[in-house]
């Protein structure tokens, strides 16, 4: 049983605890590194794009924390059991993992090729790279006997279907990604490792930009905020779900949308 708090106090740090991160190393995924970083927590940033992997660290470098990048495809559960291995040689346990590497693609079901290698390629990454991550290092932590805290990074289309863009592989996902996070709460909640995921709408990263501007001016204003998100906010909640504070939390899919799902 994992034990309340006592008082607000340190509630919300995660100094001295060890956090994977796939995909860390850009967008909503280094927004989160960054965020549990600042919080007091050392990471491990499992992506593919080495290059990227080594900026993210530099950046976070100043912090004074434990930062780590290796290498991993999570669609292949031999590279992901490799990179899970390496990670605990270096960090010798794990408190915090957070699913967040993904992908998408914007076309309909029946314009892709005869493979339908787009719906493939999205629900291999967005999918079951959750689930092959969550298997290596929930085993890990079973084993451990000092619970954890996974984050599953989802998103609002899991709820909605965003009729800007055709994107039924993604949606789909992470639809999936949603209900596998419930059942995984159920699961691994009698080893206090509790399971929660997060739902972002539109977010200012490398995948914004692409969006042209009268579809980024129309959505903006059908948020009720009116912006699209930050990473960094991204990061704060998962630091939220992270944290002592949020140890009576699990199964819980957060959206943090601006309210885009309130009037899409």
């Amino acid at each position: 049983m994992i034990k309340p708090i006592a008082g607000i106090q340190d509630a919300f740090s995660l100094k001295g605890l060890n956090a994977i991160i796939t995909g860390g190393n850009r967008g909503l995924g280094f927004g989160v590194a960054l965020a549990m970083a600042q919080s007091g927590a050392n990471i491990a940033i499992l992506c593919r794009d080495r290059q990227k992997a080594a900026e993210a660290l530099a950046e976070l470098k100043p912090l004074g924390g434990r930062y780590e990048s290796f290498g991993c495809d999570v669609t292949d559960l031999a590279s992901v059991r490799r990179a899970v291995a390496e990670v605990y040689e270096s960090f010798k346990e794990i408190n915090i993992l957070v699913n967040n590497a993904g992908i998408s693609c914007v076309c309909e079901l029946l314009d892709m090729d005869e493979e339908l290698s787009d719906w493939y390629r999205v629900v291999n990454t967005d999918l079951n790279g959750t689930v092959h991550m969550t298997y290596e290092v929930g085993k890990r932590m079973r084993a451990a006997g000092k619970g954890g805290s996974i984050i599953n990074i989802s998103s609002n289309a899991a709820f909605i279907v965003n009729k800007t863009q055709a994107m039924s592989p993604y949606s789909s996902s992470k639809a999936a990604v949603n209900h596998f996070t419930r059942c995984m709460a159920v699961e691994l909640g009698k080893y206090d490792i509790r399971v929660n995921a997060i739902c972002p709408g539109f977010t200012n990263s490398e995948l914004s930009r692409h969006i042209p501007k009268d579809m980024f001016d129309y959505i903006n204003r059908q948020m009720p905020l009116g912006r699209f998100g930050e990473p960094i906010e991204v990061g704060a909640l998962a630091v939220y779900f992270a944290s002592p504070a949020a140890a009576q939390v699990t199964g819980t899919c957060q959206v943090i949308d601006g309210g885009y799902m309130l009037s899409c």
